[in-house]
């Protein structure tokens, strides 16, 4: 792959990257990545740097720049370029430039191992010029102020980086929407996942004015499989209109946790794990543990009764121990744990036999139980208020001891937590039961 270096002359910040690319490159420390390098200097802004990339040959062109903020932070940055609506620092309006995801990840994470200290690293969302390039391209950023841009411990971190990225073959490609202008969410993503990010846009300037067809150049120009909504920093119509736009042009949404529970599972693979979880119900979310490799899925079921108890006693238990197992486990949009289970059709005997197991394991460990041929009993003791307030037990300070398992004085008598209870039984069958021990 060719990568073009691109800087302008009147740019400190691009200047300094430049000079210290250099002198890694005179210092023989280039990783060997498969890649080569051509710098090329203009004189103008870069954000006006409308074809450069048409006399370069490169595959790649990646920007070394300044950052410049209202709210001056030493930060390294990563983003690529366009306009979701007026062109107000270059390029044209409503045109995205074509984004390198993957590449743009293994420079931000890059740029995370090599950050000076007092420095942050960061995504930025979507902005300014060029826009009109045909070759993927992104900037590389030091900010905020002239002290930074002449930083040579930073311009030396944004070397090494943009030299030692190595991007990861099965990175996922991202568009994601709300937050600032930082973009913390998808950082932070980005930084702990294989979420990789092209294109995003900021919550107050830039969601409001995306329509359907600035969000499928977006998808198109990022080559996005899916995408990101940071719910919390939208208003709820705003969330709707975006989730209503990216449905109807049939791109999945995730959830962060979701990107973070992919494993390393073969995007295709995920896709069918939706397409499964998809016959539960719009909305259900999928949680890959052990899952890897390929091969007929299937969509199998455990007894509701028996995964529900187990949640209830014991559901970040539960999820741990499902970590080493190979399967995805589904839930609802309010991520309330569903009984249902993908697997791989060859495993799926074994994989209901350990899933029943950690069950039947985790109920015991924290309930009381019984077991009769093959079901399981479950007995709980619950304080009643009714049964309370019948023998004059005032609410209040007696109610919570009474609840656990304290005897309180009323009216001259002792009042036990037995006399204010009452037992339950849930029976759970469940053939087999004296395997799953």
């Amino acid at each position: 792959m060719k990568v073009a270096l691109v800087s302008s002359r009147q740019d400190i910040a691009g200047c300094t990257i430049r000079r210290s690319i250099e002198e890694l490159m005179k210092e023989g420390a280039v990783p060997d990545t498969g890649r080569t390098y051509e710098f090329f200097e203009v004189d103008g802004r870069l954000i006006h740097a409308e074809g450069i990339d048409a006399g370069t040959g490169a595959d790649l062109i990646i920007f070394l720049s300044r950052h410049s903020s209202v709210n001056p932070v030493p930060v390294l940055t990563v983003h690529v370029t366009g306009n979701y609506g007026v062109a107000e620092l270059g390029g044209s309006q409503k045109t995205l430039a074509p984004a390198a995801p993957a590449m743009m990840h293994a420079v931000l994470r890059s740029l995370a191992r090599h950050c000076p200290e007092g420095y942050r690293v960061s995504y930025e969302v979507t902005h300014h010029g060029p826009t009109t390039l045909a070759v993927p391209s992104f900037f590389v950023e030091i900010g905020s102020t002239e002290k930074e841009w002449g930083d040579p411990v930073a311009g030396r971190a944004a070397a090494e980086a943009v030299l030692d990225a190595v991007p990861l073959a099965d990175a996922v490609p991202l568009i994601g929407f709300g937050g600032t202008h930082y973009a913390v969410r998808e950082t932070e993503i980005a930084l702990s996942t294989r979420g990789a990010f092209g294109h995003i846009a900021s919550s107050q300037r830039q969601v409001p004015v995306i329509d359907e067809a600035i969000a499928r150049q977006m998808i198109e120009k990022t080559g996005a499989v899916a995408a990101y909504i940071d719910r919390k920093s939208l208003p709820h119509g705003e969330f709707d209109r975006i989730a209503g736009i990216l449905d109807r042009l049939g791109i999945p949404r995730l959830s962060e946790s979701e990107i973070a529970s992919l494993g390393r599972l073969l995007w295709e693979t995920y896709r069918e794990v939706r397409a499964l979880a998809a016959t539960l119900g719009a909305g259900t979310r999928c949680y890959v543990h052990a899952l890897s490799g390929s091969g007929p899925l299937a969509l199998v079921s455990l007894d509701p009764v028996l995964v529900a108890e187990a949640a209830k006693a014991g559901e970040a238990e539960l999820i741990a121990a499902m970590e080493p197992l190979s399967v995805a486990r589904l839930a609802t949009q309010d991520n309330r744990m569903l009984p249902q289970f993908v697997v791989f059709s060859k495993n799926s005997s074994e994989i209901i036999n350990a899933l029943n197991t950690l069950c039947v394991k985790i109920i015991r460990n924290r309930e009381i139980t019984a077991t009769e041929n093959d079901d399981l009993i479950i007995k709980k003791v619950r304080f009643d208020p009714e049964k309370a307030r019948a023998l004059g037990v005032p609410a209040g300070p007696a109610y919570r001891q009474l609840a656990t398992g304290q005897a309180v004085e009323c009216g001259g008598r002792i009042i036990t937590p037995d006399e204010v209870s009452v037992a339950t039984e849930t029976r759970i069958h469940i053939p087999g039961l004296e395997n799953y021990s």
